[in-house]
């Protein structure tokens, strides 16, 4: 597969866990998607509307031939069969899916962009990307992301849940 891209992954509602595991089961069932890495999960407290339970958060790389908006289009079909409901902005959500990154590319249309935006000020993105891929560069920046996370000041919100032990794509979904 020729496209690489990494997708975030959050949950707060339910069984917060059990969603993760599911979407990542989904992206790899689609034939056109390969899940190629997974981060450790971690627990985080919500940012922009606090009112409601701590996320689940994690990022994924996966293999694809999907161009992004087809991505997208599987992302967005993910999150609904999972109960996603969008109520409140930054609210409570079974399930959200985000393309961080496709390629190297910059994207910026209404329907899509990617980078996804405010990425380089969130810790809960940022730290499971440099998880996987600690000298990761965003397009539109000229410095790594560790320099992003240096100068975010909510890091703390952001904890270890369920570290990944090993290489194996699937270590954290089997146990």
């Amino acid at each position: 597969m020729e496209n690489q891209a990494y997708i975030a992954l959050g949950s707060n509602m339910g069984d917060r866990y059990e969603y993760l595991k599911k979407a990542i089961l989904l992206l790899e069932g689609h034939e056109e998607i390969s899940v190629v890495n997974t981060s450790s999960i971690y627990e985080t407290d919500p940012v922009g509307f606090k009112d409601q339970d701590q996320f689940l958060n994690m990022t994924v790389k996966v293999s694809t031939n999907l161009h992004p908006y087809e991505l997208l289009d599987v992302c967005l079909k993910i999150e609904e069969k999972l109960g996603r409901k969008r109520e409140i902005r930054w609210g409570p959500r079974t399930l959200d899916l985000d393309i961080l990154l496709y390629n190297q590319e910059n994207i910026e249309t209404e329907k899509l962009t990617i980078p996804h935006p405010r990425m380089d000020e969130r810790a809960f993105v940022i730290l499971p990307l440099i998880e996987m891929n600690p000298n990761i560069m965003l397009p539109t920046m000229e410095k790594p992301l560790e320099t992003c996370l240096q100068s975010i000041p909510d890091k703390e919100g952001v904890r270890i849940w369920k570290q990944k032990s090993g290489e194996d794509v699937f270590a954290l979904i089997e146990n």
